[in-house]
Parts: structure tokens; C-alpha cells; sequence
């Protein structure tokens, strides 16, 4: 526990950082906690639930929460595979069951019960939510009416966006002996790409006096958000140079 404390607040080593594996999955790590998509639907589920903007606080507070946890779970995560997996030479996983039941002689029979009811509470987030997100953004892009409250007849086109991203996904799943984790890792090193194309925007949409009156980001969280999009624009671009050097 020592040493995994310590290296959370290591700070990278320049060899870290020539390290194309190393800035891959440091990319999909931030990709896949600061999703894109993320962004995208935060905001259109509280417009869908008609959340006043006396309310408004409480879904900040809720989102915050909500990130905080989830990067808790993330870094258990990486420990314990860590700590189990990786010191008994488990170093190529080809999908989660084969994780689980790495789990099972090495952390016993509760870490690999623990390991599936994760899996499976994540597998039904990622089929329902993602391509909500994407039904949302997808709609309000091109002018469609979209919303979980809305009949079907109100709004067709969202409900078969829908529909048809959670069969192309189940689709993709069963492909026989597909490398499903190196395809979900591909899949957060692109959302941690894309992330700092939406974040730049987002900041400078959410700091225009005249769209967002008094709820503008204050000085310090400013600097703060600022900063840490900085680092992620760094980051990216260190990891395209890297795989374009080859």
C-alpha cells in the first residue's frame, strides 16, 4: 500500500514520457474518466429532466461526487490487478472473463465474485448510457427532437438511433474470439484524443458572460480547468508524435 501511495504522487520520469506504451494507456486512463461523451450527456439529461436552475447546484454536486468515486474505483482497480495479475506474471489479459478468472487462485473467491458483479453493473452502464449520449448528441446536432421523456412518435429518429447503436454494439461483442480488450482500450485512447477538442470549447463557451450570466467559472476554477486541459493537449500530442515517429 506504501508503494502504491508513493507512485500515485511520482511525478512521470522523462522516460516515462518517451514511452509510447506508457503515454497510451495514460491517455486512455484520462480518456476513459473524462470521457467526451460524459460531457455530452451531463448536460442534456438535465435539460431533459427539466432541472430548474435553482437545482442546478445539486447536479454539480452530484457529478463531482460521482467523479471522485469513480476514480477511487478505477485506482483499486489498478492496484489490486496490480497486486495480484501482474506480479504472477498475468501480463496479457484477452477479455474480462479471463481477468476474473485469473482473480480466482490469486485473490480468492470473493475477488472474483467481486470482480463480475463490477463487470456486469459496467456492462449494463456502457449499453445503456453511451449510446444515450450518443442518441442525445447525435439529435441535437442535427435539429431532432430526443429525450427519455418524450412518446416515440415524438421523437422516432431518437429512440431508432437508439435502438440501432446498442444492436451494433451487441453486434461488435459477439464477433468470435474479437480482442475485446484491446478494443476497449483503443476505444478510451480516442475518447482521451477527441477530449481536449470538446474541453477548449466548453471552457470557452461556459466563461461568455452573455450565454451564461452570473454562473460563469470563477477565477480559480478557471485556472484549475484551464490547467488540467493544458496537461491532457500535452499529453495527446506527445502520444501522436510518438506513434508517428513509429
Amino acid at each position: 500500500m506504501l508503494q502504491a501511495s508513493r507512485n500515485v504522487v511520482r511525478l512521470p520520469r522523462i522516460s516515462d514520457l518517451k514511452d509510447t506504451s506508457y503515454l497510451y494507456l495514460s491517455v486512455g486512463i484520462i480518456g476513459a474518466t473524462i470521457a467526451p461523451w460524459q460531457q455530452f450527456y451531463l448536460q442534456a439529461s438535465i435539460v431533459d429532466k427539466g432541472t430548474p436552475k435553482s437545482d442546478l447546484r445539486y447536479s454539480q454536486i452530484d457529478a463531482i461526487v460521482g467523479s471522485l468515486f469513480s476514480v477511487m474505483i478505477a485506482a483499486f482497480i489498478i492496484i489490486a490487478c496490480a497486486a495480484t495479475l501482474f506480479v504472477h506474471g498475468h501480463h496479457e489479459i484477452r477479455d474480462a472473463a479471463d481477468a476474473a478468472q485469473s482473480l480466482r487462485p490469486l485473490g480468492g473467491e470473493y475477488a472474483y465474485l467481486l470482480f463480475a458483479i463490477g463487470l456486469l453493473n459496467a456492462s449494463l452502464f456502457a449499453a445503456s448510457i453511451l449510446p444515450l449520449s450518443t442518441a442525445y448528441t447525435a439529435c441535437e446536432a442535427l435539429g431532432f427532437e430526443s429525450g427519455l421523456n418524450k412518446k416515440f412518435r415524438e421523437a422516432p429518429i431518437f429512440y431508432w438511433l437508439y435502438t440501432a447503436l446498442i444492436v451494433v454494439g451487441a453486434a461488435i461483442i459477439l464477433i468470435p474470439h474479437a480482442p475485446l480488450v484491446k478494443l476497449a482500450v483503443l476505444s478510451q485512447v480516442l475518447n482521451g484524443v477527441l477530449l481536449p477538442f470538446v474541453l477548449v470549447f466548453m471552457l470557452l463557451l461556459v466563461n461568455k458572460r452573455e450565454l451564461m450570466g452570473r454562473l460563469t467559472n470563477s477565477r480559480w476554477y478557471d485556472l484549475l480547468a484551464w490547467s488540467l486541459t493544458g496537461i491532457i493537449v500535452l499529453l495527446t500530442g506527445m502520444l501522436l508524435v510518438s506513434v508517428w515517429r513509429g
